[in-house]
């Protein structure tokens, strides 16, 4: 892995390199909102074969995801990764690997149903983790320096806090929308119980939070991009989310927000 790194640049260019990424992830991130003002994200119940074949929904979702852990692992065991041994950065590479082996090796498999993935959509998201686990590893495991005692700095603290609140609603919000319908049942129902008594979108708050979290604990360009571009991304899912339930269901809470409990 090292030699291939070597190939493509040196170790002083390499920083500049990661940096170049960061940066180009907040313009994508820029890119999404302008186009996601029009376009629904295709997959699930906004799916549609203009993007492509449709690939097995539990397939997608591990597939598209590995990348996420795969990278990271090859670029933490199979180069001298120095930072790894500093505390700061072992707990934050540990957040980002909490997230994605539980979307990647539990949640694909705890899917019930599901409606399959346009291939454009499952083969943007395995470009995307491929590039995000690059960035955000590499920086962390090589390059990544925190003042001593950072562990015990407020916005380390707040920035774990908000991470953890974060993972917590996100796994359980996606626990009450598996759990929505029983065996044998059919069809759309409004989803009831945790964060999304107050937002429609709770799935996508809990992550929202749990990525600006880790941004807020890492300090960093690449946390900071990664956090923007969720942020952008999930925000147009939720609003989706929120005018369809209203367009479906009669009865939909009135008082229920998009994404921000009783602000948005």
């Amino acid at each position: 892995m090292q030699a291939v790194l070597d190939s493509l640049f040196s170790p002083e260019e390499e920083p500049y390199i990661l940096s170049c990424m960061a940066y180009f992830m907040m313009f994508m991130a820029f890119c999404s909102f302008i186009a996601l003002l029009k376009l629904h994200v295709p997959y699930g119940r906004y799916a549609s074969s203009t993007y492509g074949f449709p690939v097995n929904v539990k397939f997608a979702w591990f597939v598209q995801e590995l990348p996420a852990i795969l990278v990271p692992f090859l670029l933490i065991f199979s180069t001298p990764a120095a930072k790894v041994s500093l505390l700061p950065n072992q707990l934050i590479i540990t957040m980002y690997f909490c997230h994605y082996v539980h979307r990647s090796l539990l949640y694909p498999f705890l899917i019930r149903g599901g409606k399959p993935t346009p291939f454009m959509s499952f083969a943007l998201a395995v470009v995307f983790c491929v590039y995000n686990g690059y960035m955000q590893v590499r920086h962390l495991s090589h390059y990544a320096e925190y003042p001593e005692g950072w562990v015990t700095h407020p916005c380390f603290i707040l920035g774990s806090v908000l991470w953890f609140f974060g993972w917590i609603v996100n796994m359980h919000s996606d626990h009450i929308l598996r759990t929505l319908r029983k065996p044998g049942e059919t069809g759309y129902k409004i989803p009831r119980g945790g964060m999304f008594e107050y937002v429609s979108g709770a799935n996508f708050f809990g992550e929202i939070v749990e990525w600006a979290g880790f941004a807020l604990a890492a300090q960093s360009a690449q946390s900071l991009a990664f956090s923007i571009f969720t942020t952008v991304v999930l925000s147009s899912r939720a609003f989706s989310h929120h005018k369809w339930y209203h367009e479906k269901f009669d009865d939909y809470p009135k008082k229920r927000k998009v994404l921000i409990p009783f602000l948005l």
